[in-house]
């Protein structure tokens, strides 16, 4: 594995990479490209608290997926209930039309899916992720 996927700190080489995907509650179709823009701003602010980058996003109309980089230190799980509940918050506030597609106060589904993935198929994930939405 060549040096470029790999990150570092004092104490450890490493190369942790996850493909994470969100659900829009009930599959509905809420997601426009404005709502999409201020997910993903959302997930890196987030992220730089939490040691999370977020190296490649897109999605349709009922779910997002995200290629993710991290650190050692990182707690996953509290990134993504971060992620999810602010998200969450934040569309409903500044897209009130979501609300009238949803029958309840949440946006995402209350399960996610979160992978881990290799050196070897970043690239075609990137370009899985890349061609979301296009037809």
């Amino acid at each position: 594995m060549s040096n470029r996927y790999l990150d570092s700190n004092n104490h450890a080489v490493f190369s942790l990479n996850y493909h994470l995907i969100l659900v829009v509650k009930y599959r509905r179709k809420a997601i426009s490209s404005e709502i999409q823009a201020r997910i993903k701003e959302i997930a890196e602010y987030v992220g730089r608290k939490q040691n999370v980058y977020v190296v490649e996003f897109n999605g349709e109309a009922d779910h997002v997926h995200f290629l993710l980089k991290t650190k050692p230190n990182c707690d996953l799980s509290k990134f993504v209930n971060s992620l999810k509940t602010i998200s969450s918050r934040r569309v409903r506030e500044e897209f009130p039309e979501v609300k009238k597609m949803l029958w309840k106060e949440a946006f995402w589904s209350g399960s996610y899916c979160l992978i881990t993935v290799g050196g070897a198929p970043l690239e075609v994930l990137k370009r899985y992720i890349e061609q979301q939405g296009k037809h």
